[in-house]
Order: structure tokens, then sequence, then C-alpha cells
């Protein structure tokens, strides 16, 4: 407060000696009054100290010079305080001083909370190194084509890491590997290698049908002790297509057709029969296979064709990943320790993991994702591999729940030196030796199938904490729910066995990504073609107000002209944005639901297509900006998810990867042109009424540009829409909108054949005279009156008062249609 000019502080020393807060309070009032009250006067010590006396304004309206100055300093330091306690009212020395601030409530942040399988519960994510975090994933066994079951778990880890990484800015390094050592490769390697050999020395006709029937035997007894339905199934399916192969080769021979049409069939069960003879001729000649490289080329193959899969998915590649034949030596070194630790024993060459030593073990705990199935002989046989579980294998373990940590080769299988003689890695411990190399004793996630956690995950703990020596090598395990076909478990026996590369050929990579999105990433997945169809429609619904937004924002504006004023529909969508933002934020932080996430999406979006809507119908253009930041805002998550390339500004890309930009800001300009020049040819053609220009109009939209991926929308009274769409997606439309109407078309047809008809048996009946309908109803009645009327039923008995009042009601009801038939002009409407 600035003061007048030579302005002197009153001396309040007698007015503070006053003992009376009454009279105090007046003797303050006059010494006012000789002040001039000025916005800003500078206030001293004796100021404050005077009011300081003072809890509240004086009452008296006649003290109003003592009133009007304590609020006002109160305004500028704050109230004053009781006695004996300390003031926040100080001198200002000559300047204005700022009111205390109070910081807002506020609201308590999200946190993001995952699923862990070691509690079965949703914890909150806590990397064990500020922002970094460590991701370890099983990767496939490379023996075969990629399926649909491979597509859950790596799509869905790959929304997870994305974002992990994109949205709640983690620094992910995501580690997997590849399994190309293995029963299951080694098996198949031999098989193939030696199938090749077998149809090198192109076996006659006879020979052919000796070794079939050779390979039969085991296999019938193979079918026989198989207990498993769907494998049952299977081979029961082998079964079949091999004698109906076999049958015409046998008469062939028999009949001693020329070589041609005996190769023919002779092709024809090589083909049928390949599993089969592959079987038998690895179970009789496996053994004999040694050279090494044979085993590498297999899964060399099929990691190939794993990774372009992956590449064709939009699933980002791994930070490092890690093949199991390039860590032997790290494998070698991880099983001693575990030895060494007290953890394995050796037994005929093989090392094994000792389960009951680990148990029992105070600061381990063995089983910790599955306590329940431990015992569990079946899944832990299916761990060890179909060519480790033979009598003497299983005798050399100290407990049926032991693993093999290293397997000691058999003839015709890979080996590698090592301190117990020539073998190779087990299952289980490739994925510990590995990941422990790059990620050290404890990682923050690791990842992979639900069908890994026993025994598989299970026993990666276990060897890997005896190797550590830690009880923390993981702190969160992520599973994948299992993936089914319409409700039925995905197998070769049930023939919906649907590889990668197949489910891309129905549809493209962001419908699967969507489908998948679409459901929690944990539970259970019906791959079928209700979820693919919700999944196609849930595309054209974001992409139709992609499409509709850019057209927005391809209107000509001046800078200025960007800029709109809000009115209260306008204020109402950004709270709804808001709100939804806020919404999808709670659901990504609670276990990453992104099935939460696509419903918000969606209803945000019919927000806005009403919006828009209600604008259109008054004429008006959309906010531009407002629409633009939500369009924006959906990409950006589209983007995170890996639904979107990078490529694309706003909305799906058009035209392909890499082609999105390019294609729209090159071609949209002429396509505008186009549709205004249209507009204006069309105006003309209305207002000169040469409906054969309009046609032609209409061809152009219908039929000439949907060829070209162009689709134009015609509004009354508005300008047309121009979008870019995917052919294939126009095509489409264009052909069931012709269903829908040659549909009406034979709607209409029908119709109009009915009502004919209608009107012609009306005619026909409207032509008898009344005194002859009921003569020809010879099985009703027998008499009838002079008039017509029937008197007697069939039977000859008179018809009683109820039936007779029913026939006269008939006769005058065509008695009065007939008068109407006689009155119709000879070229009436029925002629």
């Amino acid at each position: 407060m600035a003061g007048s000019s030579g302005q002197q502080a009153p001396d309040y020393r007698s007015i503070l000696s006053i003992s009376d807060e009454a009279a105090r309070a007046q003797a303050l009032n006059e010494h006012l009054s000789t002040r001039s009250y000025v916005q800003g006067y500078s206030l001293s010590q004796a100021d404050v100290d005077a009011f300081r006396q003072l809890s509240t304004p004086p009452a008296d309206p006649q003290l109003f010079h003592v009133a009007r100055w304590f609020r006002h300093i109160e305004a500028l330091l704050g109230s004053p305080c009781g006695k004996g306690q300390p003031c926040r009212l100080q001198a200002s020395k000559g300047r204005r001083v700022q009111p205390q601030w109070s910081p807002p409530a506020g609201t308590q942040p999200c946190r993001l909370h995952l699923y862990n399988s070691l509690t079965r519960n949703k914890e909150v994510f806590i990397p064990q190194d500020g922002k970094k975090v460590t991701w370890y994933c099983c990767g496939p066994t490379v023996y075969d084509a990629s399926h649909m079951g491979h597509a859950r778990s790596y799509i869905s880890f790959d929304i997870l890491r994305r974002v992990l990484k994109d949205y709640f800015k983690f620094d992910v390094f995501y580690c997997m590997n590849i399994t190309d050592i293995d029963d299951k490769i080694i098996k198949r390697a031999r098989q193939n290698h030696l199938f090749e050999q077998y149809l090198e020395k192109r076996p006659e006709a006879a020979q052919l049908l000796e070794d079939v029937q050779a390979a039969l035997k085991p296999f019938l007894v193979k079918l026989n002790e198989t207990t498993d339905p769907d494998k049952k199934q299977m081979l029961e399916r082998i079964q079949h297509e091999v004698q109906l192969a076999t049958e015409p080769l046998e008469k062939a021979v028999q009949s001693r057709l020329t070589g041609e049409e005996v190769n023919s069939c002779v092709e024809v069960l090589l083909e049928e029969a390949k599993d089969l003879l592959s079987d038998w001729l690895d179970s009789t000649l496996g053994s004999d296979v040694t050279d090494n490289s044979i085993f590498s080329k297999l899964p060399k193959f099929w990691e190939g064709e794993f990774h372009r899969d992956m590449e064709a998915l939009n699933v980002l590649p791994p930070d490092v990943l890690t093949r199991v034949s390039e860590y032997v030596p790290e494998i070698v070194n991880f099983v001693q320790k575990i030895v060494d630790n007290g953890y394995g024993y050796v037994s005929n060459g093989s090392v094994y993991f000792d389960t009951a030593k680990f148990a029992s073990s105070e600061k381990h705990s063995y089983g910790k994702l599955v306590p329940e199935a431990v015992g569990d002989q079946k899944a832990l046989q299916e761990g060890e591999g179909d060519l480790s579980i033979s009598a003497d294998r299983l005798s050399e373990k100290r407990s049926p729940n032991d693993f093999a940590l290293w397997k000691a080769s058999k003839p015709g299988e890979p080996s590698w030196p090592c301190p117990w003689g020539k073998g190779r890695p087990g299952w289980h411990i490739e994925c510990s030796a590995m990941a422990g190399t790059l990620l050290g004793a404890s990682m923050d996630i690791h990842g992979g199938g639900f069908d890994l956690r026993f025994p598989h995950h299970d026993n990666e703990l276990a060897q890997s904490e005896a190797y550590f020596e830690n009880d923390c090598w993981v702190r969160y395990f992520l599973h994948t729910g299992h993936l089914t076909i319409a409700g039925c478990k995905m197998s070769k026996s049930l023939k919906n066995f649907i590889t990668i590369k197949d489910a891309l050929k129905k549809h493209s990579a962001r419908q699967l990504r969507l489908a998948f999105l679409m459901h929690s990433w944990k539970d259970t997945l019906d791959y079928s073609s209700n979820t693919m169809e919700s999944a196609l429609q849930y595309e054209k619904f974001l992409n139709e107000f992609f499409l509709n937004v850019k057209d927005i924002l391809r209107a000509p504006v001046d800078i200025t002209g960007q800029f709109e004023k809000w009115g209260e529909e306008e204020a109402e969508l950004n709270k709804n944005f808001y709100d939804k933002k806020t919404a999808i934020h709670e659901a990504l932080c609670d276990n990453v639901d992104t099935r939460t996430v696509m419903e918000e999406m969606r209803a945000l979006v019919s927000q806005c297509n009403l919006y828009m809507a209600a604008r259109k119908a008054v004429r008006k253009r959309p906010n531009r900006a407002l629409l633009e930041n939500i369009a924006l805002y959906l990409t950006h998550m589209l983007k995170i998810f890996g639904a979107i390339e990078e490529e694309s500004s706003l909305g799906f890309p058009v035209g392909g990867s890499g082609t999105s930009l390019n294609l729209e800001s090159t071609v949209m300009p002429y396509l505008q042109v186009l549709s205004e020049f249209r507009e204006g040819v069309r105006k003309i053609a209305r207002e000169q009424k040469v409906p054969e220009v309009l046609q032609l109009s209409d061809a152009l939209r219908d039929d000439i540009l949907p060829e070209l991926g162009v689709r134009f929308e015609d509004h009354e009274g508005l300008p047309t829409v121009v979008k870019l769409v995917d052919r294939n997606t126009l095509l489409k439309e264009r052909e069931e909108k012709r269903q829908v109407e040659e549909e009406k078309r034979k709607k209409k047809e029908e119709a109009a054949r009915r009502k004919q008809e209608q009107e012609a048996a009306k005619l026909a009946k409207m032509k008898i005279p009344p005194s002859e309908m009921f003569l020809s109803e010879t099985d009703k009645y027998s008499k009838f009156d002079e008039n017509g009327l029937p008197t007697h039923d069939a039977e000859g008995k008179e018809l009683s008062k109820g039936q007779a009042k029913k026939v006269k009601k008939l006769f005058e009801a065509q008695e009065k249609l007939y008068k109407e038939y006689l009155q119709m002009p000879q070229n009436g409407s029925f002629q």
C-alpha cells in the first residue's frame, strides 16, 4: 500500500494502554478518522500491533473506520490472531504481500497392476530397477509351421510389451529364445531325412505295398495303445486314408496296368502314407543318422518361417534372441553349478534335478506356479520328450518327479561334449541358462503360454533358483490364455489346425490383432467366425469415423477459421472425451484390460458420431479442432496397441504399409477437384432436367470409383464426402448393396404378384351370382330354396337356425359384391 507523501503513522502507545476493549476501539476509531483511507497505504509495525489486539471487527456501526481498516488489513495479510497466539500480520515494509497459497487435494494416481501367476492375483507392478524392465519370453520350438496358438501368445505379449513401453514409458529389455534342440526336432529331422532317402530310391509298386504293410504293424499296435481321444482319432484317420490309397495300387498291380497309371497310384500312396512310412523308417534306421547338420537344417528353416509370420502379424522383434544351439557351453556350466550346489546328480551319463532335495531346502519351494500338479507323471513325461521316457531312462532317476538337466545322447541324436560324456540339453534348462546369462539372478517379467506353467516353468524356477541360490528368479510370471477353434481344442485330428499363414489369407494382421484386443490376454480366446466378424465390424466402425474426420479436416479454412467458438455440444463432447481417457487409463492400469479399453473407445466414437450427425442436421460444420484431437488420440492408442503402423498420422493407413501418406496426400487433391466438378455438373443436370447426366454421375460413384478404392458419399445440401477405402472393402459393400436391392426388388415383385392374385380372386368371386354361390357345394348341402340358399345339409337334415343365419349372411355379402361387379364399367380396373 503506497501512502500519501509525508503521512506519519499515529502514536498507538496511549491507545494500546487502554484496558477496556470497547474504549480502546473508540479511541482507535478517532485516530483513524484523522488518516485518509487510501488503497495501498503503507502499513507500519504500529498498525500491525494495534490490530492484533482485535479478534473481530467491531459491531458498532459508528466505529466504521476501525471496521474498514480491519477488513482491509485482513484481506492483505490474513486474519488477526487471538490473544497470546502468533499472528500472521507482519509489516509489509512498503510493498504488497501475497496471500498464503494451499495446494489442491488432488487424486491418488492409478498404478499399474498385472496378474501374477506366482500369486494368482493382480499385483502392483514394481520393477526392480527404476523404470527398467527385464523381460524373458519363451519362444517357439521350431519344427513345424507356426499356428494360431503361437499367434495367441506372441500377439498378446506384443500388446503388453508395447503398452508398458509406449504408454507407461517403461524401459523394456525384451529377450526371447528359439528352441532348436528338442526331442520333437530330432525325431522330425530324422524322419524327413530318411523319407527323402526313401523317395530317392524310387521304390517299385510291389516294394511300396510291402513296406506299407510292414509299417502298419507297429502303427496298429500304437493305435490300440493310444488312450488320448484326439491322438487316437488322428491315427485312425491316417489308417483310413492309407487304406483308401492302397486299394487302387493293389488293383493296378494285379491288373498289370500301364506304368503311367501305376505310377499315379504310387504317388498318391506315398503322399497319404508319408507319416506312416516316416515313423517306420525312423524306428528301424533312425539310430544310423549321425550327421549333426541334419538336425540344424529343419529348425533353421522353420525359424525363418516363424520370423516372417511374426513380421506379417506386426509383432515387434525381441531386443535379443537366443538359440539353444548357440548356448550349449553356458548350459553345461549352468548344469555343473546346480550339481555343485547339491541339487543335481549324474546318472548313466545324464544329469537330473533332485526335486526332493530342492523342496526340502528351507529357502526353496518346488511347484510355485501349480503346486497341485506336482507328481503328475503324464505332464512330467510330456516335458521330458518322446525320446526320453523309455524304461531305462526312467530307471535312472532317484524319483519319478526328477527331470533331466542334461541327456546322454543315444545313437541317432545330436551331441555335444561335456564332463558327463556326449549329450544334449534338457528342455527346461535351456531357458534358465539363456535367461540367466542375459538377465542375471532375477528378472522382472517372465512370459509364456498357459500350458507351460507345469512342468516347464515350475522346473525353470526350481533349477534357476538352485543355480542362483535365491527365491526370486522371476518377480512377475505372465501367462497368456488358451486359444480354441470354434469352441474346440485346436488339433490336427479335428482338422481345425490353422497356421498363421492360413489365418492371414482370410483376415488382415490388424483384424486378428483387434480380435485379440477385444479379449483379455490371460483368458481363453475362441477363434471363430463370430469372433472375427466382431473384429471386422469394429475395424469398419473406427475406419468410418476416421474417414469422416479426415473429410472435415480437408474443408478449406483460413488460419484463424480453424479455431471456432465452442457451444454446449462441444463442451459436453470434450468432457466425455476426458472422461473416456480417464476410463481408458484406469483399464490399462487394471492388468492391461484392452477389452474395456476397446469398449470405451467405441463409446467415445459413438458420441462423436452423434455430435457430427446433430451438426449435419442443422447444416453446420462440426468443430474440426475437437474432432481432430479425439481422432489423434484414438490413433495414438491404436498405434500403441500395434493396430496402426507408425507412418499413419491419423486413422488406419490406406493402400498398405509404407504407401499411406504418399497415396493420400497425392491423390486427395485430384479427387476433391473431381468431386466438386461432379457436384457442379449434377446441379446443372437437375436444373436443366437431364436425367442421363445424373445417371452417369451415379455410375461414376457406384461403379467406377469403387474399383479404384474411392468412395463418394452424397448428402443433400452438403458437399460430397470423399473417402479413400480399401478396394476389396468397397467391392464387398457394393455387392452387399446390390444383394439388398435385388432382395427388395424380389419382395416388391412378390407383393405385386400376390396383390394381382388377390384382385383376380376377388374379381372371380364377384362374378358369381348369389343364387349360384352355394349350388356347387354339394358336399355340404343337399337342398336349396328358390333363391339358391341352402336349406338342408349333405345328410338331408334341415339347417339349424344358427347355420341358416350364417349362410344368409354370406349370401348377403355376395349379393353386395355382385352388385358392385354389375356396376363396374366394361374397361374397369379389374378387367
